[in-house]
């Protein structure tokens, strides 16, 4: 295109510093126009970069803590790889299409992940392995491993303030960038080392999926993202903690008035631009879920369709075809359901060769229909009918459960079940987690465990 800009050169951050591989890929914005080309490492690169983390001596204590903040600092702030906080936020929201305004908050939310990554991963910590009054012996909580592999997601760039307590509880890293939107991983590795990480600390190794299976491999332990089938081939690994689907979820209970709740409903819909794992997906409803369903397309419908730049854009953006691609499997899984919004269609063209993903409300008839475990990556809602004798099976496995009831023993319940990582009663949005409490459990938990340390050397002579 006359006149673009030259596209950034997105380097893999090894060991010895930048390199820039002879094979890279084109980063794309949501028009199709080129905005970086990332390099893309070999094998034998990846094997080299894990073979110096293990060398590498792990920061002390009292230097990482100061140097993740720093690096949070340098991130929101800084001119970094020749992109101010500004430039980097802007084309985040070009390519990833997510609203400026929610890339604006993952970058404040990054940077105080980090300042309080220490505290943050210590919260993980067994009570037990605190306390030294038991005598000569005691508890101490030591790491698993020494390197940790992750393969980072795209569709937010908050998820990298993660990560980032493995490095404060004394891990090396190996950061495997999405290659849809590797700008953000990219920018907190070098935020990383300019605040004092070395680079054989943390390093930055874009690959293809084949070689990204040796970085799982060749790590201690790994925290890897994806879909249902990654979550699929590592769940019996006790070294891989895999990142799915959220399939965040809304129970609205006969005793309650869901108009009074109504905020909180659109709110957990839409917020994040609807494509965050924390956002519902399912709402179920006892009772008649049509009031729900109507009520909630009507607040939704009125959202507007904006370029992803745009300081009132609230709704997701992709290539037009993307966008056509994804309608099509929308309405094809949708059969059979109830459309009170996006039956006709989700996609609002931008005149750009982009376009808004708008929202969609279906209505199902019953609470185990397979399409209320379908999430996509908009405001995209299945409202379903749910009864006591459907139990719990239809709310298991999801991150979050809002429960809008005044039923203390179904809280009790659902508190009790395990595939329900985290449950809110009340006027509690679904997307909205408390800094220091688990999203997913505690990232700790995987990393750490405890042993007892017991001292009774004689007294020398």
């Amino acid at each position: 295109m006359p006149g673009s800009p030259a596209p950034l050169h997105l380097d893999a951050l090894g060991p010895s510093g930048p390199y820039r591989a002879q094979a890279r890929e084109v980063v794309h914005d949501v028009t199709g126009r080129p905005v970086a080309e990332l390099s893309m490492v070999p094998r034998l690169y990846v094997q080299r970069g894990l073979a110096a983390l293990r060398r590498a001596e792990t920061l002390p204590p009292d230097e990482r803590v100061p140097a993740l903040a720093e690096a949070g600092r340098l991130f929101a702030t800084a001119t970094l790889n020749g992109m101010t906080a500004g430039q980097y936020e802007h084309a985040v929201a070009r390519v990833s299409g997510l609203p400026i305004t929610m890339v604006r908050e993952s970058t404040a939310g990054i940077a105080a992940g980090l300042a309080g990554a220490y505290g943050f991963a210590g919260q993980a910590r067994p009570r037990g392995s605190r306390d030294t009054s038991n005598g000569a012996g005691t508890a101490v909580w030591i790491r698993r491993g020494d390197v940790l592999a992750v393969l980072a997601a795209g569709n937010h760039p908050g998820i990298h303030a993660q990560w980032a307590e493995a490095l404060a509880l004394g891990y090396r890293v190996a950061v495997r960038p999405s290659r849809r939107e590797p700008l953000s991983a990219h920018r907190l590795v070098t935020a990383l080392h300019e605040a004092g990480f070395g680079t054989d600390r943390v390093v930055l190794l874009p690959t293809d999926h084949g070689v990204a299976d040796d970085l799982v491999g060749g790590a201690d332990l790994a925290v890897v993202y994806g879909g249902d089938d990654v979550v699929d081939k590592y769940r019996s690994s006790t070294a891989v903690l895999p990142h799915g689907p959220g399939r965040a979820k809304i129970l609205i209970t006969a005793d309650t008035d869901f108009t009074r709740h109504l905020d909180t409903i659109v709110d957990s819909v839409s917020r994040e631009a609807g494509a965050a794992c924390v956002n519902a997906t399912a709402v179920f409803v006892e009772g008649d879920p049509a009031p729900v369903a109507e009520a909630l397309a009507d607040r939704l419908a009125g959202l507007p369709a904006l370029p992803p730049e745009d300081d009132r854009a609230v709704l997701p953006v992709r290539g037009l075809d993307a966008a056509r691609n994804l309608e099509k499997f929308v309405h094809s899984e949708a059969a059979g359901a109830r459309a009170w919004l996006g039956g006709d269609t989700i996609v609002a063209e931008l005149g750009d060769g982009a376009a808004a993903l708008r929202p969609a409300v279906f209505q199902l008839d019953r609470a185990d229909a397979p399409q209320a475990r379908l999430e996509m990556p908009f405001p995209c809602v299945w409202v379903a009918p749910w009864s006591r004798a459907d139990g719990l099976a239809p709310l298991r496995d999801t991150i979050v459960l809002t429960a809008l009831t005044s039923d203390r023993d179904l809280v009790g319940r659902l508190l009790d079940e395990p595939t329900v990582r985290n449950l809110h009663v009340g006027d509690h949005p679904t997307h909205v987690l408390v800094p220091g409490l688990p999203h997913d459990g505690y990232l700790g938990e995987f990393l750490m465990r405890s042993k007892t340390f017991t001292d009774a050397a004689p007294a020398a002579p």
